[in-house]
Parts: C-alpha cells; sequence; structure tokens
C-alpha cells in the first residue's frame, strides 16, 4: 500500500544542546586517549611522567563532563557563554598537561590548534578570538620553566627523532577528531537548516489559513442576510395557498428549506470556528455520539447503504465537539462521494490513548503526485481552481490538534484517508458543565 503522511514534528532541537554534547563525547575521547598514552609513555616506553599533576588534569576533565552533563539535564539551552567557559577549561587542562610533561618541546602542544578549530565552528567571533587569545596564553606559558621529561637513554640519543614521532601521532589525532567533529557538526546544520525550513512552511500555511479564515468569515457574514431572506421567502412561498394546493411544488419547497438550513448551518460552523458565533457554547458531546451525527449528516444527502460506519472505538469517551475538527472530516467524506458514489466507508478504532479515524472509498485513488504532495494547498486531481484546500486543513486541523494524518491507496482500489489524534486533546475536561 502507498503512503504518505504528514504527522505533528517532534520539537526542533536546540544548536547549543548538541553542540554541548558534542564537546562531551570529544572530552571523553580525550579523557580516553590521554590515560592510554600515560599508559604507553610511562609502561612500555618507560619515561617517568609526573603522574599527580596529569592525572588530576583528567580527573577535571571528567568533573567538566559531569557539570556538562548536568546541565544538558536541566532541558534548558545552551547559551555561547557556558561553550565557550567549557572549551577555555579544556584550554587550561591541556596547557597544565602540557607543561607538566615538556612544555612546547612535547609535540602534542599542537593539540591546541584543535581547540582554535572548534571554537571557530561552535561560539561566536568574540569567543571564537577569546579561545585564540587563550590558546596563546597557554603556549607563552609553557615557556616558563617547563617540567622538562626525563628520557631513557635510547631516547636521549636523538629526541628530535622522538619529537617527529609524536608530531605524526599528534597529526594523525587531530586529523581523526576534526574529521568526526566536522562531519557531526555538518549534520547538526543540516538538521538545524531542515527544521528551521519546515518552521517557514509551518509559518506560511498558518499565515495562508489565517488568511483563508478571514476569507471565509467575511464570506460568511455576507451569506448569512440573503440565507435568512431565503428562509423567509420559502416559508411565505410554502403558506401560499396556490402553492400549498400543489403537493409537488411542497416537496421542491421542503428540499430547498433544507438546503438553506444546511447552508445556514455551515455558515453557522464557519463563525464559531472563527470565534465569532453569538450564543454558541461549546458543544458536549462523546467521541461515538460525535462521528455518528458526522456520518448521519453525510447519510442524509446520500442514497441509502452508501455510508458504511464500522464502530470499533470501544469505550465511549466524553468530549467537546471540536466544530474545525467536524467539518474537515465532512469535507474528506465529501470529497470521497464525487469519486465513489455507490461506497463510502468510515471506521473508528482506538490505539493506546489515539483516536484513529479513516475514510476509504472505491474511485481512482490517489495519484502519485498527490501522495508526493500531500498536505500542500491547491494540490487536487479535480483539475478546478482552489481544490486541494480540504487535506491541506485536514492536515492543519490534526497538527493544531497535537495529531496528524496520512493517505494511501488501498490494495483493493480506491483510496484512505486516515485521521490520528490524542484522545486527551478533544477529551471534556473536569468541571465541564453539559
Amino acid at each position: 500500500m502507498t503512503d504518505a503522511s504528514l504527522t505533528i514534528a517532534p520539537p526542533e532541537a536546540d544548536a547549543g544542546r548538541r553542540n554541548m554534547a558534542l564537546l562531551i563525547q570529544l572530552r571523553w575521547l580525550a579523557v580516553g586517549g590521554q590515560l592510554a598514552t600515560i599508559a604507553v609513555v610511562s609502561g612500555l616506553m618507560d619515561i617517568v611522567l609526573p603522574l599527580p599533576p596529569l592525572l588530576a588534569a583528567l580527573v577535571v576533565l571528567v568533573l567538566i563532563n559531569l557539570i556538562s552533563l548536568a546541565l544538558l539535564g536541566r532541558g534548558r539551552a545552551v547559551t555561547n557563554i557556558e561553550l565557550t567557559a567549557a572549551l577555555l577549561f579544556d584550554v587550561a587542562a591541556l596547557a597544565w598537561q602540557l607543561h607538566h610533561s615538556g612544555g612546547l618541546a612535547n609535540p602534542f602542544a599542537s593539540l591546541f590548534l584543535l581547540q582554535v578549530v572548534i571554537g571557530a565552528i561552535l561560539l561566536s567571533p568574540r569567543s571564537s578570538w577569546a579561545i585564540v587569545v587563550a590558546t596563546l596564553a597557554g603556549l607563552a606559558a609553557l615557556r616558563m620553566n617547563p617540567t622538562p621529561l626525563l628520557l631513557p637513554e635510547r631516547y636521549a640519543v636523538d629526541p628530535l627523532g622522538l619529537y617527529l614521532k609524536g608530531s605524526l601521532v599528534c597529526f594523525v589525532l587531530i586529523a581523526v577528531l576534526l574529521v568526526a567533529f566536522v562531519t557531526r557538526i555538518s549534520r547538526n546544520l543540516r538538521e538545524r537548516d531542515a527544521a528551521l525550513a519546515t518552521a517557514r512552511q509551518r509559518a506560511a500555511e498558518e499565515d495562508h489559513i489565517v488568511r483563508m479564515g478571514l476569507l471565509a468569515s467575511g464570506a460568511a457574514h455576507e451569506l448569512g442576510t440573503p440565507l435568512s431572506t431565503l428562509s423567509v421567502l420559502i416559508g411565505d412561498w410554502k403558506a401560499a395557498p396556490a402553492v400549498a394546493r400543489n403537493a409537488e411544488l411542497q416537496d421542491d419547497l421542503a428540499d430547498m428549506d433544507a438546503a438553506v438550513q444546511r447552508c445556514k448551518a455551515i455558515v453557522s460552523g464557519i463563525l464559531m470556528s472563527a470565534g465569532e458565533a453569538r450564543g454558541e457554547a461549546p458543544q458536549l458531546t462523546t467521541m461515538r455520539a460525535f462521528l455518528t451525527d458526522i456520518v448521519e449528516a453525510s447519510r442524509a444527502g446520500r442514497m441509502p447503504g452508501t455510508v458504511e460506519f464500522n464502530d470499533l472505538f470501544g469505550p465511549d469517551v466524553a468530549i467537546v465537539s471540536d466544530p474545525a475538527l467536524r467539518q474537515v472530516i465532512g469535507n474528506v467524506m465529501d470529497n470521497a462521494a464525487e469519486v465513489s458514489p455507490d461506497w463510502i466507508g468510515i471506521t473508528a478504532s482506538r490505539d493506546g490513548d489515539m483516536a484513529v479515524i479513516e475514510i476509504a472509498d472505491r474511485g481512482p485513488g490517489f495519484s502519485d503526485e498527490m501522495l508526493e504532495h500531500f498536505g500542500q494547498p491547491y494540490r487536487s486531481s479535480k483539475g478546478r481552481p482552489g481544490g486541494g484546500l480540504g487535506l491541506f486543513l485536514l492536515v492543519n486541523v490534526a497538527r493544531k490538534l497535537g495529531g496528524g494524518a496520512s493517505v494511501a491507496n488501498r490494495d483493493a482500489g480506491g483510496a484512505l484517508v486516515r485521521i490520528v489524534l490524542p484522545i486527551s486533546a478533544i477529551a471534556r475536561e473536569e468541571g465541564d458543565a453539559s
């Protein structure tokens, strides 16, 4: 079954939190790498290292990570100042370790470059220059009385060779970490750009809905007076002696009156959805009664037996009737009836705390373009101006209620529209009066 869906997306991830999480991961790698380096240098190379200050720096790095994790656990955004402070601690820890392991003679002094690159990518320009100043200060401090390394005789005879080997290891380490880091940052940037694009599209859609709502509200106001006039005229005609004796005209007038009353109900629904209905209180009902009313309203204007309702919802739930939701479900059923006048199927079920409403038909189904662009305005297979707004409104109403909608083509032929809504979004709250 071909399926296309548009549901509410999770909230946009905070860039600062992702960057802090990335710094935490790199710091764990640094702690592990430094422990391995100390083990290799002390155990395999027999170079005497001042372990207390070196291990003290690792303890500080672990504490910084624990504090950073606590910041992330608070659930708020991580600021540029906090990221800058974390990187400054890293610079200070590296300078401390290098000071106690040979100073500038230590080939791993090039690791300061990694801190500069990270700062340039993650921080604001001013903070990035602060990291540059901090690394330069660290390099200057390494010239003042560093603790020299006591090399075994086999290394002391060729200290430059040992330095070059260490420089090679440092280069490989920086290259690997930079590739891993920049790759992750690029992914974060792509995710941020995608989230921004989604937010812009949603804002444009909401602006489109607001403009349509204003137009619909204005049209509803304008239609109110002529509809009332038609209703009065139909009543006068029905009471006229010449018409009262004509049974055929009476039937036609009854149909006209029913159509006018339906138009007035639609207009009232539009005004109520726009918050402009007077004297209209939210209607308290149940989920089963809400759906049954929609189905019965659809059956009233169609041939008997064409609308099939499968009630699999289970225990009923008290809800507040949402006029917008009623309208978009009715629109979907009307669309289904246009392509499948002989049969429409509506199924109500429950999936945990979600209400599921499925509307099926036996029409030609959705085109590939409709499936690909589902939920976008003016995407319709009917080929008429203004088409496609029904599904667009359905998606946005469902999203506003915290749910979503999807469309698919049925294996047996025809289309299927699936609406998923959290029951809590429409449930009657405690204290509501009926």
